[in-house]
């Protein structure tokens, strides 16, 4: 790229920014559906509420998490794997709202990877401090589908990476509505989440909810 982030944030909402081949940010692209989008988040969390869960190596992890759609994530001491059930409730996770699945094909599309159909939506909760390491995301049997992750509340830097732990990442600013799509020879990149500084959103207060789409099955 040949301009620095600064400059190319600076931009006005609309552009579709390449971090990558076949990865984008589409700056403010979820911000108009904020009205149909927030009520669902408290609805989702009412039925499955947040949870710290646990990595297979007995780590709690510090971002708070749950799901929403036919498959939901999850980590224990049994590893990574997708569930149709909540382990927590019992029940299954919380169908996907038609506002949410309407909003990550729409940005799909505008990235220019049309038909995608999640059927996994992992939400993250993220408060001052909290990060999330580098990481791939290998669980899903689908790897023709991108990644569609939507940032709500306090900015974060999103940090993309190659495709070796060691490559140095990308640091990417993400603020209130942004939306990163990354698939094809991106998919497989590792990224993750620079620790979060306080801050506080008119809508969110000081936090940072995180949608993360895929298609897993």
């Amino acid at each position: 790229m040949s301009a620095t982030f600064d400059e190319v944030f600076a931009l006005p909402d609309g552009r579709v920014l390449p971090i990558g081949p076949s990865a984008f940010v589409l700056p403010g692209f979820a911000r108009l559906s904020m009205d149909d989008v927030l009520p669902t988040l408290s609805e989702i969390a009412r039925r499955s509420p947040f949870r710290h869960m646990v990595t297979p190596g007995g780590d709690t992890m510090s971002v708070a998490m749950t799901n929403c759609g036919r498959l939901g994530w999850v980590t224990d001491r049994r590893g990574y794997r997708y569930t149709e059930d909540d382990p927590d409730t019992g029940a299954p996770w919380p169908a996907m709202p038609a506002a949410l699945s309407q909003l990550a094909r729409a940005a799909a599309a505008a990235a220019g990877f049309t038909a995608f159909e999640p059927d996994a939506c992992l939400v993250n909760r993220y408060l001052p401090g909290n990060r999330l390491s580098l990481h791939q995301d290998r669980n899903e049997r689908d790897f023709d589908s991108p990644i569609v992750s939507v940032s709500l509340g306090i900015p974060a830097v999103f940090l993309f990476g190659g495709h070796k732990r060691s490559d140095k990442p990308l640091r990417v600013p993400l603020m209130h509505g942004d939306v990163a799509v990354w698939g094809r020879e991106d998919r497989l990149r590792f990224h993750g989440v620079m620790p979060l500084k306080e801050n506080s959103h008119p809508l969110l207060g000081g936090q940072r909810i995180n949608l993360t789409f895929r298609k897993a099955a």
